[in-house]
């Protein structure tokens, strides 16, 4: 984790590089958050729905955001954060979370933050407000 003296606008946190989305992946996020949405984990729903395959749970990538955050800072000092959904992450897609300082004021961070794929497409962004005092 950062000390939080250490935090400054600019400052990169590190990024967080999550292995391919697997079925079994989906699968257990289904039921651990109770998000059973068929387009997520049956094909052949997902392709009567007009896709190629199953896709991950845009609440999947939010929670890998929220472990890049705590990896960083302690959970304590997360004020607020918020996503946009932007594009589906695909199976097998191994997605990387990042974020940045963009103001400090008044002992509180705002970090912009970004989940994207290989290909560079962004699937998510993202801000949260951290305590940095």
């Amino acid at each position: 984790m950062t000390a939080t003296s250490e935090i400054a606008v600019g400052t990169e946190l590190p990024p967080l590089r999550i292995e391919p989305i697997s079925r079994a992946t989906l699968a257990l996020f289904a039921g651990a958050s109770g998000d059973h949405m068929p387009i997520h984990i049956d094909i052949d729903a997902a392709k009567a729905a007009g896709y190629d395959d199953v896709f991950a749970h845009g609440m999947l990538s939010m929670a890998y955001l929220g472990r890049l955050l705590t990896d960083w800072v302690p959970q304590e000092k997360i004020r607020s954060y918020r996503v946009r959904f932007a594009a589906i992450t695909p199976l097998h897609a191994e997605p990387t979370c990042t974020g940045r300082v963009t103001a400090i004021d008044d002992g509180v961070a705002t970090v912009a933050l970004t989940v994207s794929l290989a290909d560079g497409t962004v699937t998510l962004r993202g801000e949260a407000t951290i305590d940095v005092r």
